[in-house]
């Protein structure tokens, strides 16, 4: 006699699309390290198996990121958010990071288009095809949308297009090229945290989340302790009132108590000099290496 024993089908690890090169890269990667996953050594690499979290990562072009998002070919991914957008992938985006900062915008000649309706009938250049159509679309502007792959400063100079769009950081590249900046900005873009719908994963994919998450609080928040007189502490509370509420413990002389509380790390020492002018000593300052809120 024998005995059908139906096996499980194995568990799927997650699997996670990280930015391989480019302004994105090192700071996704750094992210991660310090969320707790293993991450690659050698630029070489393009996949990483991090045995211990279940997770796979695989290294791949920035711009390609959200298509295999958005397929489900991977579960979450990293990129740009004008990436994203760009793609008309159906990855969401779930969490800014906080990093990768940029803004997209028009540029043209000074005196030969200085607003964006003067785009109509124009021909504009980019390297986001989809986000420019999108943009002009939602403004009900008709253009001719010119697709580089780079060097788009260069376009108006050597009579491709009229109109360029591009992510502008200093200006001084579009300086350079005789050109300056108009209208709105189409888009302000950052690194983030972007999924999509393989089947089973939402939960790993929301740790996933939590973790970066901890790492942007640790990033952004220090612990501070300080011993405070008992007759101070509502008024000390006030300047440290933590993200939920601060801790207040006894001490042996019965007159003070110790406070710990998390506080931002921008204006850390102008709240410590605030504490000690009220009274409080023995102030300390404490880095975050990470965290779970």
């Amino acid at each position: 006699m024998t005995t059908d024993i139906t096996r499980p089908e194995p568990t799927m690890g997650l699997r996670i699309a990280v930015p391989n090169k480019g302004a994105l890269s090192d700071e996704t990667v750094e992210m991660l390290r310090e969320a707790g996953y293993r991450t690659r050594r050698d630029s070489k690499e393009l996949v990483v198996r991090d045995v211990e979290n279940d997770v796979d990562f695989f290294y791949l072009r920035p711009r390609d990121i959200a298509v295999y998002v958005g397929s489900g070919t991977v579960d979450a991914g990293l990129t740009g958010r004008d990436l994203l957008l760009d793609s008309g992938s159906e990855a969401v985006e779930i969490m800014a990071l906080g990093f990768g900062g940029s803004t997209f915008r028009y540029a043209a000649v000074p005196g030969d288009i200085a607003t964006v309706a003067e785009i109509d009938g124009r021909r504009v250049a980019t390297s986001y095809p989809g986000l420019v159509r999108s943009d002009l679309g939602a403004r009900g502007i008709t253009a001719e949308v010119v697709r580089l792959d780079g060097a788009v400063e260069t376009a108006i100079t050597l009579g491709v297009a009229d109109v360029i769009a591009d992510v502008v950081e200093t200006g001084a590249t579009l300086r350079s090229q005789g050109l300056e900046v108009f209208g709105d900005p189409i888009l302000r873009s950052e690194a983030v945290l972007i999924r999509g719908d393989r089947p089973g994963q939402a939960d790993r994919v929301r740790v996933l989340e939590r973790r970066l998450a901890g790492v942007i609080t640790a990033r952004t928040y220090v612990m501070l302790d300080y011993d405070c007189p008992k007759n101070l502490v509502d008024s000390a509370c006030r300047l440290t009132p933590g993200l939920e509420s601060p801790t207040v413990s006894p001490l042996q002389d019965d007159a003070w108590v110790a406070v710990r509380a998390m506080v931002p790390q921008a204006g850390r020492d102008r709240l410590m000099d605030k504490l000690y002018d009220l009274g409080a000593r023995a102030i300390l300052v404490t880095d975050i290496a990470a965290c779970r809120l």
